[in-house]
């Protein structure tokens, strides 16, 4: 059953009318006659049975019931005014979308795009977020950031963040359980994500012997075992560069921070004319110098020694 509503022109000369308690100033708002307003406000009574205003020699006043409307009627139009702006503004920004996947978004992306948008102010920034690989000509990328060797073909692709596998845990878990060998993640519980032989590679690169690499829980993608971990249920094995905050506020440790060298990395990768465009130009200074300031707080956190300076490959 539909509730019935008037006319937005009858509701636009009330909401002006009660704004300004004058039908002349209502009528020259809107760019109609007076008695244009006059005729609209008197269907809205008749139409809602409601006496809206008290009309009083050279002056009006709103009735309770016109007041009660009134309150109402000018807190909606002034949502529909700023929806308005907002959606005009956004039309008339530069729009810059930038695909990552979705665990990189969360952990480090997201909690830094602010500070992009304070820099560089005016650009409707759009983060697409995928596990699969992206294809800039039909899904309207302008660049984005991957994790792996960095070769793509026919593409830009800049190191931006070493990224070796590390072991974390909370710090209350490490004092009930101490982890100071690899071999003494045996007593623990490994947390997994989809890339379940991670822990494999990793306790065969440390050489620990007689830990069991497939056992504990598997989550659907990282941030759930940097969750898990967090709240002390295991030890996770995270690429460094996603608990870089979490490691310097104490949150979590790594006992092992060395890590294992795999040579893979996390890579700006974007077309070549993709320069062309101010807002990409814009976002990748940021972000190299974002990766570079975030690479030497990771190195300082787990007394690593600095990573050779970033540098683009074809």
């Amino acid at each position: 059953m539909s509730t019935y509503l008037p006319s937005l022109a009858s509701l636009r000369a009330f909401e002006a009318t009660a704004r300004h308690l004058s039908v002349t100033k209502a009528a020259q708002e809107l760019n109609v006659t007076p008695g244009a307003v006059s005729l609209q406000v008197r269907e809205l009574e008749q139409a809602l049975a409601v006496t809206l205003f008290e009309r009083r020699p050279r002056q009006l006043a709103l009735t309770e019931d016109g007041s009660t409307y009134f309150a109402t009627l000018r807190r909606a139009f002034r949502m529909m005014r700023e929806a308005t702006e907002e959606l005009t503004a956004r039309k008339r920004a530069p729009v810059l979308t930038v695909s990552c996947t979705p665990t990189f978004a969360a952990q480090w992306l997201v909690p830094r795009i602010g500070a992009f948008e304070l820099q560089v102010p005016g650009i409707d920034v759009r983060i697409s977020t995928t596990n699969r690989l992206t294809d800039f000509n039909s899904d309207g990328v302008d660049i984005a950031i991957r994790h792996g060797l960095g070769r793509y073909d026919g593409l830009v692709s800049e190191r931006l963040i070493d990224d070796d596998p590390v072991p974390v845990l909370h710090p209350a878990l490490r004092a009930r359980n101490p982890l100071d060998m690899p071999g003494d993640l045996a007593a623990h519980v490994l947390l997994h994500d989809v890339h379940r032989q991670d822990w494999r590679l990793w306790l065969d690169a440390a050489g620990a012997d007689g830990v069991d690499a497939g056992r504990g829980p598997v989550f659907v993608n990282s941030n759930g075992a940097i969750e898990a971990a967090k709240a002390g249920d295991g030890v996770a094995l995270v690429r460094l560069s996603l608990v870089t905050r979490e490691l310097a506020e104490g949150v979590l440790e790594a006992p092992f921070p060395e890590g294992v060298m795999t040579g893979l990395a996390y890579h700006l990768v974007y077309p070549p004319a993709a320069l062309d465009r101010p807002p990409v130009t814009a976002f990748r200074a940021w972000i190299i110098e974002q990766a570079r300031a975030e690479q030497g707080v990771g190195n300082a956190v787990t007394k690593r020694p600095p990573r050779p300076a970033l540098k683009a490959v074809r």
